[in-house]
């Protein structure tokens, strides 16, 4: 029997009703038969994740401020759960387990995991599933790297002892048993570990939209849905804030070549998106599959002439932002120039101090320090091979009196990026989604 893994997020296990919306999709289909949960999220705007109000509690006892009211928030919003659903069930042991580890000054990192851990008890005992504590079965090297090749044997050697399962989402364990956590977001990538070690038909991500937009929302008014998208189609756009599931989840399945299914919770009818190792698949309405943008970047500009004769001149430039821990995100180059554009945060502080070292180490003739760009990717299937695309693409900003402040063409005809100041960014993406989508 084929075997589908599931992960829902925190929208679609915020409270009682919504568990009973999971609990009909698992069981109309036996093939789904591991589920990876999320910490409760938002119920309605002005709601407070568990997962931030864990993070509060940390910080509070960090300072030797009491708990006891944001403790006792969080211990209700689990406790209504269990009412909702009619469970015989306590985590109070739990409870006084955790709060114990926060006035202890527990790592952040096992604090803020709780919600994931008792989420999943709880969804574990209304499927009358096995329960599988993550922390058993994802495994971390000790410099906080996954550990792929421990977490596979030891995860297939688990699941097979156990035909239906829940396992928390977002962390596992150290060397030493300590919890570690992924990023925010990362209950995607432990429900794509699961689905890729055991070699799943498809893993679905179960959220609050029917599948991925190709732009925007909070700017494009109703954006339309990605029907289907490759792995680097989605790896672009995700990286450019595009962030309907955690760009690192592709890794795990992308080995495997399992696709990856995003679906409404709340309209499980619609098919949603479906992104796939490739497609060969060209709607002839459509050039571009999605536009997606981040705000808060920096270029660093360094002119110097005849300096595409001298070799090892970029590598001399890179050392410097690697000696700082800086990563590069966009490398636009001319015969004499050479800019980097980084994140604004990582370079703010120390902004003299890279230009001072770039005089010095490369002999340049002049160094531009420019804050507050916002880089727009937009992407497609051979976007690069349809003759208007630069075309079209420069003439609606120009239309929009948006002035292009950098250019650059992605050599694998999946997308080009621009950069525009920060306050153009939203007219931007207006811009480009009318006239790649609408016209």
């Amino acid at each position: 029997m084929e075997i589908k893994v599931l992960k829902f997020g925190g929208t679609s296990l915020a409270d009682g009703s919504q568990f009973k919306k999971v609990a009909n999709i698992v069981r109309s289909d036996i093939q789904r038969r591991y589920i990876v949960a999320s910490a409760p999220g938002k119920r309605f705007n002005d709601d407070v994740k568990v997962t931030d109000m864990l993070y509060e509690s940390f910080k509070l006892a960090k300072n030797n401020d009491n708990i006891d009211e944001i403790f006792q928030k969080i211990e209700d919003r689990f406790n209504m759960i269990i009412h909702e659903l009619n469970l015989s069930f306590s985590l109070d042991n739990e409870f006084k387990k955790i709060k114990r580890e926060i006035l202890n000054h527990g790592t952040s990192d096992y604090i803020s995991s709780r919600g994931e851990y008792l989420n999943a008890m709880i969804l574990a005992e209304y499927l009358g599933f096995d329960f599988i504590d993550a922390a058993k079965v994802i495994f971390f090297n000790e410099d906080g790297s996954f550990d792929e090749d421990t977490t596979n044997k030891v995860l297939s050697n688990t699941l097979k002892n156990h035909e239906y399962a829940i396992i928390p989402g977002f962390y596992g364990s150290m060397p030493n048993g300590d919890i570690k956590t992924f990023s925010r977001g990362g209950s995607d990538i432990t429900g794509s570990i699961v689905a890729s070690t055991i070699n799943a038909s498809i893993y679905e991500n179960w959220t609050d939209v029917s599948g991925m937009l190709m732009a925007d929302p909070r700017i494009v008014d109703k954006p339309q849905v990605i029907d289907v998208i490759s792995y680097r189609e989605l790896r672009e756009l995700s990286y450019m804030g595009a962030t309907v599931i955690h760009e690192d989840a592709i890794f795990p399945v992308r080995k495997s070549a399992i696709p990856i299914n995003i679906r409404n919770t709340n309209r499980p009818s619609d098919n949603g998106t479906m992104i796939v190792p490739s497609t060969l698949r060209k709607d002839t309405d459509k050039m571009i599959t999605g536009v997606a943008g981040k705000t808060g970047f920096s270029s660093i500009t360094i002119e110097k002439a005849m300096m595409n004769q001298e070799l090892g001149f970029g590598r001399k430039v890179l050392e410097i932002f690697e000696r700082h821990k800086i990563s590069f995100q966009h490398l636009p180059t001319g015969i004499d120039t050479m800019s980097v554009i980084v994140d604004t945060p990582s370079l703010i502080d120390i902004a003299d101090d890279i230009s001072t070292e770039i005089y010095r180490y490369v002999k340049a003739d002049k160094i531009k320090i420019v804050h507050g760009l916002a880089m727009i990717a937009i992407v497609g299937r051979n976007l690069l091979k349809t003759k208007d695309s630069a075309a079209r693409l420069f003439t609606a900003l120009y239309k929009a009196d948006i002035n292009i402040q950098m250019i650059d063409q992605g050599s694998s005809e999946l997308n080009f990026i621009v950069g525009v100041a920060d306050d153009d960014y939203p007219a931007a993406i207006k811009a480009i989604y009318d006239e790649f989508v609408r016209k």
